[in-house]
């Protein structure tokens, strides 16, 4: 049955995560609902159980709502820590965040949360506060960001993530020497415009746009990091950036798969060369279906070769 059948005074178009008391009053609860919450979700296996709980310490509760991905099938020992009894939880054994945030983070779930964070578990958080990050996105008006990363503790593989120790923001890198040079003219990433997927953070409006880019069948997302700019809502060179004030250690720790107790070292590498080889495919594929895309809607228009004011 299509909507279209019914009275259009009772569609309601989008829903929510927060939760609601069996016994209570509808009316009050929704006068109670948080008004500018925003979303932390996060794929999750119980070894990392520590680092998670320090990165949840660091978003108050009352103004972030928790969504964790149990890849690993493990959620009742999650419950020795307080907040688990508040946070959702979402299981299905062996999928990436980004299988996870296709399925469970569609636009119209998650249009009431200002901001949506989407995480990675193997984050270090000792300079980081997400109440003050989020103060200093809004100043600067950023629609893509992601907190930057201390470079003598964390696994780095693109320049442009690591933490400038003055200043609130950095936008963009100037590179003069070898692959990939950028200049103060350069308006491509990864010179500008430009995040890793490891920690990004999305508004509601470029979160609308980025989840319809996020393939459903690409469960790495590989790619996606190069066209996060057209989901700015403006210039990229502006609107995307890398908050250098709060700034996180990414410890790189390959977990996603590696359940067993004892996996062997043969086992482990074996299963990291076939997430790599998949992960170069499904950027094969994505990049195809982008230039076919492109092809095929003579409407479009590349707003990235637009001159911005």
């Amino acid at each position: 049955m299509h909507a279209n059948s019914l009275p259009r005074g009772i569609i309601r178009e989008t829903t929510d995560l927060y939760f609601h008391t069996l016994g209570g009053d509808p009316v009050r609860e929704a006068r109670e609902t948080p008004a500018s919450q925003s979303l932390l979700a996060m794929p999750v296996g119980i070894k990392q159980k520590e680092t998670v709980d320090k990165i949840i310490g660091k978003f108050p509760e009352g103004q972030f709502m928790i969504m964790l991905f149990h890849y690993d099938g493990v959620v009742d020992q999650w419950n020795t820590y307080s907040w688990s009894s508040r946070a959702i939880h979402v299981v299905a054994l062996n999928q990436t965040k980004w299988w996870f945030a296709k399925r469970f983070l569609h636009p119209d779930i998650v249009s009431s949360y200002k901001y949506v964070f989407v995480w990675d578990e193997d984050i270090g958080v000792e300079n980081f506060h997400a109440s003050r990050y989020l103060d200093i996105v809004e100043k600067e008006g950023l629609e893509i960001s992601q907190p930057a990363l201390d470079f003598k503790l964390s696994e780095i593989h693109h320049q442009i993530t690591v933490r400038r120790p003055k200043g609130l923001v950095h936008r963009r890198i100037y590179k003069t020497r070898g692959n990939g040079l950028c200049f103060k003219n350069s308006t491509r990433p990864r010179c500008t415009g430009w995040v890793e997927m490891m920690v990004p953070v999305f508004s509601q409006a470029a979160w609308h746009c980025t989840w319809f880019m996020i393939q459903n069948d690409l469960i790495h997302a590989w790619g996606l990091d190069m066209k996060l700019g057209y989901c700015a809502q403006g210039n990229p060179s502006q609107k995307v950036g890398i908050v250098d004030d709060q700034y996180i250690v990414h410890f790189g720790i390959p977990s996603l798969g590696d359940h067993s107790s004892k996996p062997s070292a043969d086992v482990r590498s074996r299963d990291r060369l076939a997430v790599r080889h998949r992960s170069y495919v499904e950027l094969d594929m994505f990049e195809k279906r982008w230039n076919d895309s492109v092809v095929k809607d003579q409407c479009w228009q590349d707003a990235l070769e637009q001159p911005w004011d």
